[in-house]
């Protein structure tokens, strides 16, 4: 075997390490806290930013609008968000934590992308770029570069 099958091997294992950390966040979320990482990331929003509407909440954690409805939804039924018609336009809801909601961001581990995005500041640009550059290779090589993410 040369070098060059040995990278693409590491390659493919530190791929495979990102993922299963993941799940593992996930997985730990869900056990200890009932919630998924990104009914984690919506309470997080909601506790930086205040109330706010659910495109704004998207905006925030980078989900498409369809996905945020579902999120919120199930956020409702474990009693951590609240809609709110407060607009004389009773179509704008605004979403906003409950007490428990609260409670459950003030012990919650930060989510695995906030801890992607500060690492990431602390690089060059230069280095951000690179890695932009391969992980669009690498997106495009699993044939998942136009997946829509969730």
């Amino acid at each position: 075997m040369n070098n060059t099958d040995d990278r693409i091997k590491e390659v493919v294992w530190l791929i495979r390490k990102l993922v299963q950390g993941g799940e593992q966040f996930t997985k730990e979320l869900n056990k200890k806290y009932q919630v998924s990482a990104p009914q984690l990331s919506c309470l997080l929003a909601l506790s930086e930013r205040g109330p706010l509407p659910p495109s704004q909440i998207a905006k925030h954690i980078m989900v498409n609008s369809s996905t945020i409805t579902g999120i919120i939804d199930r956020l409702e039924q474990k009693g951590l968000v609240a809609r709110s018609r407060t607009s004389l336009d009773r179509r704008v809801i605004t979403i906003s934590l409950t007490e428990k909601g609260k409670a459950l961001v003030l012990t919650a581990p930060p989510p695995l992308q906030k801890k992607i995005v500060e690492g990431l500041k602390r690089l060059p640009s230069e280095e951000v770029d690179e890695i932009v550059q391969v992980l669009m290779k690498l997106a495009t090589m699993m044939d998942v570069h136009d997946l829509e993410v969730k």
